[in-house]
């Protein structure tokens, strides 16, 4: 019997993905959102849908009702989370989503942890491109080791044209920090006022990307993911400088293919030290939003599958076996380590 998957926020530009996903894997997605004309459209091929808002519970339990997971796709998710999470321990299923807002991950992580593990339920934040997938290249870059001296995760980006969601969460994000920017420096997630732009630098991806400008301290939800579990003092991001660009630019992206997915194209590129050694793993593939699908639905799957390392609110890769999850995803992402 196919399992029912609720998608909040299915009507969004990474929800249509996810559901999409869902289907081709053999679940049955179950379209859940506020807007009743948009979900109607959405579920024209025979799925249910049910409307439910992040600010009324009641419709929130409602909507759950005969699902075996959740996954969140609507931002700001400094609004959705929470209410969303509250649910799921209700209905006492997964939740997964795909967040990129760091403020909204550590409060996944601070309000929950407890009580997600209390009632064995799974709670997974920020399984997409941003902060699930670094977390999963960080941890299989780790292999054997307990710790590191620095963990850096370089964004090439051919583009980044963002969706209203981002540009939403971006917002909120700048609200809650003040005009301070964020890092995660001396094992601690520190917020600072700094000055003037943000640091420029050349960041040497391999062939065929090859030396790119990019942005330091262009800090990405990483830096809650990765330290979660891993013993590293220092995790940094940074972000090809085109690309910065083009999402100040905020031009909505545009499909290409009969996938729904844009041109963009990325590479990831993970360097982890220890000492003298650095070890490194690079990801490769098309449309960050896209990309966020198989991440989440892999993760979904897997929890109901019972191919888990621990229970309550987890980041990718303490939850999952990163090398082997990412392996499972070799049809969408290009996985080389290099180690040395």
């Amino acid at each position: 019997m196919s399992q029912n998957v609720a998608v909040f926020g299915a009507y969004g530009h990474t929800g249509r993905f996810v559901a999409t996903e869902l289907r081709e894997r053999g679940f049955t997605p179950l379209l859940l959102g506020r807007d009743e004309g948009k979900l109607q459209a959405l579920a024209a091929s025979g799925l249910d849908h049910r409307v439910a808002s992040a600010g009324d519970p009641t419709s929130l339990d409602e909507a759950l009702k005969g699902a075996d997971a959740v996954i969140n796709c609507a931002g700001p998710f400094a609004s959705t989370a929470a209410p969303l999470i509250e649910a799921a321990l209700r209905a006492g299923i997964p939740y997964v989503d795909v967040a990129a807002e760091i403020e909204a991950n550590l409060d996944t992580f601070t309000h929950f942890t407890d009580r997600a593990r209390a009632v064995g339920v799974a709670v997974v934040p920020a399984m997409a491109f941003f902060g699930g997938l670094g977390d999963l290249l960080v941890t299989t870059a780790m292999g054997d080791w307990t710790s590191a001296d620095e963990a850096h995760i370089a964004y090439g980006l051919s583009s980044w044209h963002p969706t209203a969601g981002t540009l939403a969460a971006g917002t909120v994000s700048r609200e809650r920090r003040d005009g301070r920017r964020v890092r995660y420096t001396g094992g601690r997630l520190e917020y600072y006022v700094g000055e003037g732009d943000l640091p420029r630098m050349d960041w040497e991806f391999p062939a065929p990307l090859g030396r790119r400008s990019v942005l330091g301290e262009f800090t990405m939800a990483d830096v809650v993911t990765v330290p979660h579990h891993l013993a590293i003092p220092e995790v940094r991001t940074y972000m090809s400088t085109d690309a910065a660009t083009d999402l100040a630019a905020a031009n909505a992206p545009v499909a290409v293919d009969g996938l729904g997915r844009s041109a963009q194209t990325f590479t990831v590129d993970v360097v982890v030290r220890a000492g003298e050694t650095r070890r490194r793993v690079v990801a490769s593939g098309q449309d960050i939003y896209a990309i966020s699908a198989p991440l989440a639905v892999e993760a979904v799957r897997r929890i109901l599958a019972g191919q888990t390392r621990t229970s309550g609110v987890a980041s990718a890769g303490e939850i999952f076996d990163a090398p082997d999850f990412l392996r499972a995803l070799s049809a969408h992402i290009s996985v080389s380590p290099v180690r040395g």
